[in-house]
This record gives C-alpha cells, structure tokens and sequence, in this order.
C-alpha cells in the first residue's frame, strides 16, 4: 500500500508523522485491496484550534473517505481511522454478498 502524508499550514513533529503512518498501516489487516492512502492534516483557525485530519483510501472501484475535526491531532487521526474502517467493512461486505450471489448461479445452472 502507497501512503501519502500531508500537513497542511503548520509543519508537523516526527511522532504525529508516524502515528498518522501507522496508523493507516493496521487499516490493511481488515481489506488487502488497498491501493493507496493519503493522510491530510490541516490546522485550521489559530483562535479555536481546530484540527482535522482526513484520510482517503483508494480500493479497487471506488475511493473511501473520512473526516474529523477536533482539539487534538492524534484524536482526530483515531476516529477518523475508525470511519475508514466501518467504511472498509462495509465495503468488503458488499463484495462478498455480489461474489456469493454469483456462486449460487453457477450452482443452479449445474
């Protein structure tokens, strides 16, 4: 899997970097097909501190995306990462249920 990492209007510390990094690695145990990832943080807001990070996973026919905003940069990568995996299930679910139904056509012609 290809990982992309960006950060966007601040220039990040090297733990953020690799949390962010590794992270996104533990998405692969739950679906092998990732093509690529890409991390973006963004600070947003000097007054608020708003931080949000976004993640975006390209699999094979289609792209799944996840956003979070919240005070904390390391909180918003985890939820934003739990997003993604509720997404990469319900994706890989979907694939199982097309590739079952064609099993069971090919059992009925037989």
């Amino acid at each position: 899997m290809n990982i992309k990492f960006t950060a966007r209007h601040f220039r990040p510390h090297a733990e953020l970097k690799e949390h962010a990094l590794e992270t996104v690695k533990k998405l692969d145990k739950y679906y092998d097909g990732i093509v690529s990832a890409t991390v973006v943080l963004s600070f947003e807001r000097a007054t608020n501190s708003v931080k949000r990070a976004e993640i975006n996973l390209q699999v094979y026919g289609g792209i799944l995306t996840a956003t979070e905003e919240s005070e904390d940069f390391i909180k918003s990568i985890d939820v934003a990462s739990e997003k993604v995996m509720l997404q990469l299930q319900k994706y890989k679910n979907k694939l199982r249920a097309k590739n079952k139904g064609k099993v069971r056509t090919i059992r009925e012609k037989v």
